[in-house]
């Protein structure tokens, strides 16, 4: 019966979405917000990591390693495993999220500088620049397209990943997409609504990303001109 009475309701309801304007961006901005608290924390661990493994290179490939076993844990199956220590609140979530932009940003921050010229980084020494100041100013600006290729991917993987925040109860759009299955009968305009946000708001985080990119690398886009 269930199942006939979900097939009888139309898969997006347009007034729904007009009455419920308010819930679906607080919702998207409760999206954005463990999004950018997950990469922003990732990148400042993942920076530091980089730069130890750059310094120490026996040191590479155990926190690739260590990123790389992060990174295959099942979300829920880590959820638990942080909340005894956590408990259910927005430290789990972000904690949670950001071990999954480890591995992909520590690989592309040492990969970007590992393709900085012999030549470039010669210079910079033959000019007097310490090695901190050459990294700053010389290594990870040139790197910077790589880098932010790993900010792209992390951040899509991120928002993906945010939806399944909701079981612990800490909002985003996969609260939409939970409360659609768990109404009785399940109401299919909740589940597209909020799959389709999370998909525009991938889609637009990676492009605003991208626009960042060849702000910050204008020489990359003169390179490549005709």
């Amino acid at each position: 019966m269930t199942g006939v009475l979900a097939q009888a309701r139309p898969l997006l309801e347009w007034d729904w979405v007009g009455r419920n304007g308010e819930l679906l961006w607080e919702l998207t901005r409760q999206h954005l917000y463990f999004t950018g608290m997950a990469v922003g924390i990732g990148l400042a661990i993942s920076l530091a990591l980089s730069v130890v493994a750059l310094r120490w290179r026996a040191t590479l490939t155990p926190i690739l390693g260590f990123g790389s076993v992060l990174y295959t844990i099942p979300s829920l199956a880590l959820f638990a495993l942080l909340l005894p220590v956590l408990g259910i609140g927005d430290a789990l979530a972000i904690t949670a999220l950001v071990t999954y932009t480890i591995l992909i940003l520590v690989r592309n921050i040492v990969a970007g500088i590992d393709g900085v010229p012999r030549e470039v980084i010669e210079a910079a020494d033959g000019m007097g620049y310490r090695p901190a100041r050459r990294f700053l100013e010389i290594e990870l600006p040139l790197a910077m397209p790589v880098v932010v290729a790993g900010l792209r991917i992390a951040s899509v993987t991120v928002i993906g990943l945010v939806t399944v925040t909701a079981l612990i109860g800490r909002g985003g759009l996969g609260a939409l997409i939970l409360r659609g299955f768990r109404t009785l009968p399940p109401f299919p305009t909740m589940i597209v609504v909020g799959t389709l946000l999370s998909v525009v708001l991938a889609i637009t985080v990676d492009l605003l990303l991208l626009g960042v990119e060849r702000a910050l690398t204008p020489w990359a886009r003169r390179k490549t001109a005709p």
